[in-house]
This record gives C-alpha cells, sequence and structure tokens, in this order.
C-alpha cells in the first residue's frame, strides 16, 4: 500500500471538510474520492464516445439496425 503525503487549501480542503463531516477519516474519505474520480472519468469518456457515435449516420444506422434485430428477442413481458 502507497503512502501520499499531499497538501490541500481552499475548494479541496472545503471538500474534505464535507467528505468528513460525518465522521469519516481523511484517509477513507481520500481513499474513495479517488475511486470515484476514476469512475467519473470513465463515464465522462464513454459519454464523449456515445456522442460521437451519435454524430456518425453511419454508427446511428448500426445501432438503428441492431435494436431492430433484437426487437424480436425481446419478451414482452
Amino acid at each position: 500500500m502507497a503512502v501520499v503525503n499531499v497538501r490541500i487549501s481552499g475548494e479541496a480542503e472545503r471538500a474534505l471538510d464535507v467528505l468528513t463531516a460525518d465522521g469519516t477519516s481523511t484517509s477513507d474519505a481520500v481513499r474513495q474520492a479517488l475511486v470515484d474520480a476514476v469512475g467519473l472519468r470513465r463515464r465522462r469518456a464513454m459519454l464523449d464516445d456515445a456522442r460521437l457515435a451519435m454524430a456518425d449516420p453511419a454508427d446511428r444506422e448500426a445501432m438503428r439496425e441492431s435494436m431492430q434485430e433484437w426487437a424480436d428477442v425481446v419478451d414482452p413481458w
């Protein structure tokens, strides 16, 4: 396990205060914030990819065709 020392101030310090207001330790808050930041970055990348696909007429057509093919498979219940 790595040990990281960091100095924070301003906005980051206020954010840490919010994350630890419920009694969460600083270490736990920082660990969870790092995990959450990676998840957010991944979601943003997926959103960017989806926007690119939706901007491409060929990709939109391929998605439409795929959805049409699967329409027969979907359980009506």
